[in-house]
C-alpha cells in the first residue's frame, strides 16, 4: 500500500472554542466542518507552551519545550534535534513548508527540503525574554492593546498580505508535486498566521457576522485586584492599563476575529480543492491545529501566555484514509503527539524507531475508535515572558494544576467548572489532591532544574544577539530563491517552447511520434 500524503494545516492562536466544530454557533467554517465531519475532532487537545515559537518546536520535535531548550519566542531550534520532517523525509517523503514557523537560529529548514516562503517573525534572538528585570515584566516583543482597541475593518493586512501568499504557494505546490515524475508521497506544511491580533479583516469577511450578533465575553471583566499573581504580571506585560477597552471594543475585536477564522477557512478551502484536482485527497492524511489559543476578551484578558483554557487549549482535527468519520475524542492529548502520529500513520502503524527521545505518543489508535492504554493527561509547559520562574501545568482528567514557583497554588475541575472560576486549592477538602500534583510535578518535571537552564539561555541569547547586530549583520530570516528557468520557457532550453508547455500540463499527455499514422478526424 502506497504511504499516505500529509497535508498539515497549522493557524496562529486560534481558540478551539472558536470553532464551530467545538460548539461555537456563529463562526462560519464549511470547510473545517467537513473536515470535522470525515475525520476525528479531538476536543482536550492542548498546546505544550501557549506562545508561538515553544509550541512549534516542541510539535514538530515531539518533545516538551524545556527539554529542547524552546523556552521562548526568542529560543533556538537545535539543528541537531530531528522533527516529523525529518523522520517523513527518511521515509521517502517530499517535504515542505509553506508559512509560518517562527524557527529561530541558522538552520532555517529543519527537515524541510523546500521552504516556498519566508516567515512573518524574526529568525534571531532579539525576541528573547529577561527574568531577571522584575521592576516591571519585560516584554521584548512589545504586545500592546493596540490590536483591540484598533480593531475593525481593513482593505488590506499585513497579515492578508503573508496569508494570501501562504495558500497561493501551498496551492502551487501541491500541483508542482503532481507533476513530479517519482510519484513520492508529500508532507506538506501551510501554516498561517490568520487569526493573530491586531483583529482586522476585509469587508468580505467582516460581513459574514451580524454585528448585533457578536456576544460578549462569557467571563466578565476581572479588576487587577482580584486577580491571581500571574494574571497580574500579565496585565502589566501587556500594557493593560494603558487604553481603557470599552463594550464596543470588545465586540469589534470579537467580530473581526471571527471574520479573521473565516478567513483561514476559506484559505483551506483552496487547499482542500487542489487535493481533490490533483487526485491526492482519497489518500491524503490531513491535520488541522493552532499552536495556542486566544483569551479574546475572557476575563477582560487577550492573547496567550497565561494558563487558561482559552490561551491553552487548541483545534486538532485529524483526518485520515480507513480511520473512522466523524468522531470526538474527549481523552487529553497535545500536540507533541503529533511526530509519533504522523510517523505511525506514514508507515502504517510499523513505525521505525526513533533517533531521539519522544515525549508524545501515537493518536493512531484513537483515530481508529479506541486506546484503552492511552494515558489521559497533558502537559503544558510556560517560560517565556511575564513571569519569572518556569510555569508547570497539568491536565489530567477532568483536573488541571497550575504550578508556578512564588505564586499560590491553581486547581481547577474543568468537568464542574468550565470557566475556571473556583480555586479548589482554597478548598480544604481538595487539599489532598493538590497536594499530590506539587508532588508530581515537582518530581516529575523538576522546576527548579528548568528554572536554572532558562536563566543561563536568556543570559547567553542576549549577549549573542547584542553582539551580533554590532558591525556586519547577516540575519538568519529565510529568504526565497527561486528559479525561474525551470518554471517557464527559455530561449536556451534543450526543449521546444511547446514541449516545455507540455511538461507543465496536468494531467501529463504523452506525445505521440511524428510518423504515428492519424486517423483522420482523431487527435
Amino acid at each position: 500500500m502506497k504511504s499516505p500524503n500529509i497535508l498539515f494545516i497549522m493557524a496562529d492562536q486560534l481558540a478551539a472554542s472558536a470553532l464551530a466544530a467545538y460548539g461555537h454557533p456563529l463562526v462560519k467554517t464549511p470547510h473545517l466542518d467537513r473536515l470535522a465531519a470525515r475525520g476525528t475532532v479531538f476536543e482536550n487537545a492542548y498546546s505544550p507552551n501557549p506562545i508561538c515559537a515553544s509550541s512549534r518546536f516542541a510539535m514538530m520535535a515531539g518533545q516538551s519545550s524545556s527539554r529542547i531548550g524552546a523556552f521562548d519566542n526568542g529560543a533556538e531550534l537545535p539543528a541537531s534535534v530531528p522533527t516529523f520532517a525529518h523522520y517523513l523525509r527518511a521515509l521517502g517523503y517530499s517535504t515542505c513548508l509553506s508559512g509560518k514557523m517562527h524557527f529561530v537560529g541558522p538552520d532555517q529548514l529543519h527537515g524541510f527540503e523546500e521552504r516556498v516562503t519566508t516567515d512573518i517573525y524574526p529568525a534571531d534572538f532579539g525576541w528573547t525574554a529577561d527574568w531577571e528585570r522584575r521592576i516591571e515584566p519585560y516584554a521584548p516583543s512589545q504586545m500592546s492593546m493596540r490590536g483591540i482597541v484598533e480593531s475593525g475593518l481593513c482593505v488590506r493586512s499585513l497579515q492578508m498580505d503573508y496569508d494570501d501568499d501562504v495558500a497561493h504557494q501551498s496551492v502551487q505546490w501541491l500541483y508542482d508535486h503532481a507533476r513530479r515524475p517519482e510519484g513520492k508521497p508529500f508532507l506538506l506544511v501551510a501554516s498561517f498566521t490568520h487569526p493573530h491580533n491586531p483583529f482586522t479583516i476585509s469587508r468580505e469577511y467582516w460581513d459574514l457576522y451580524d454585528h448585533a450578533k457578536i456576544e460578549m465575553p462569557t467571563v466578565p471583566f476581572i479588576p487587577y485586584e482580584q486577580r491571581d499573581p500571574w494574571s497580574q504580571r500579565y496585565y502589566k506585560l501587556i500594557r493593560q492599563d494603558e487604553h481603557r477597552v470599552t463594550d464596543a471594543m470588545i465586540l469589534s475585536a470579537r467580530h473581526a476575529y471571527y471574520g479573521m477564522v473565516s478567513y483561514v477557512d476559506h484559505k483551506i478551502g483552496l487547499l482542500l480543492d487542489a487535493l481533490e484536482k490533483t487526485g491526492a485527497a482519497d489518500n491524503t492524511v490531513i491535520v488541522f491545529t493552532a499552536d495556542h489559543g486566544e483569551m479574546l476578551g475572557e476575563r477582560g484578558m487577550w492573547f496567550k501566555f497565561n494558563p487558561y483554557e482559552q490561551s491553552i487549549k487548541v483545534p486538532l482535527i485529524i483526518q485520515a484514509p480507513g480511520a473512522k468519520r466523524g468522531q470526538r475524542v474527549g481523552l487529553n492529548c497535545s500536540l507533541v503527539d503529533l511526530l509519533p502520529t504522523l510517523v505511525d500513520l506514514a508507515t502504517d502503524g510499523k513505525p521505525p524507531a526513533l533517533a531521539d527521545h519522544c515525549d508524545g505518543h501515537s493518536l493512531t489508535a484513537l483515530l481508529h475508535g479506541s486506546d484503552p492504554d492511552w494515558l489521559d493527561e497533558a502537559l503544558i509547559e510556560f517560560t517565556g515572558e511575564g513571569l519569572y520562574a518556569p510555569a508547570l501545568i497539568l491536565r489530567q482528567g477532568r483536573y488541571k494544576y497550575v504550578y508556578c514557583e512564588g505564586d499560590p497554588g491553581m486547581l481547577f475541575d474543568l468537568q464542574q467548572d468550565p470557566r475556571e472560576l473556583r480555586n479548589l486549592c482554597q478548598d480544604p477538602a481538595f487539599g489532598s489532591v493538590a497536594q499530590r500534583f506539587v508532588e508530581l510535578i515537582e518530581q516529575r518535571y523538576q522546576p527548579a532544574q528548568i528554572k536554572h537552564q532558562v536563566l543561563a539561555s536568556q543570559r547567553r541569547r542576549r549577549f549573542l544577539h547584542e553582539t551580533l547586530i554590532k558591525g556586519e549583520h547577516t540575519p538568519w530570516d529565510f529568504q526565497v530563491r527561486k528559479d525561474a528557468s525551470k518554471q517557464y520557457v527559455r530561449s536556451v532550453s534543450t526543449t521546444s517552447t511547446t514541449a516545455t508547455k507540455a511538461k507543465a500540463r496536468f494531467p501529463f499527455v504523452p506525445t505521440v511520434p511524428p510518423d504515428t499514422p492519424r486517423t483522420p478526424g482523431k487527435s
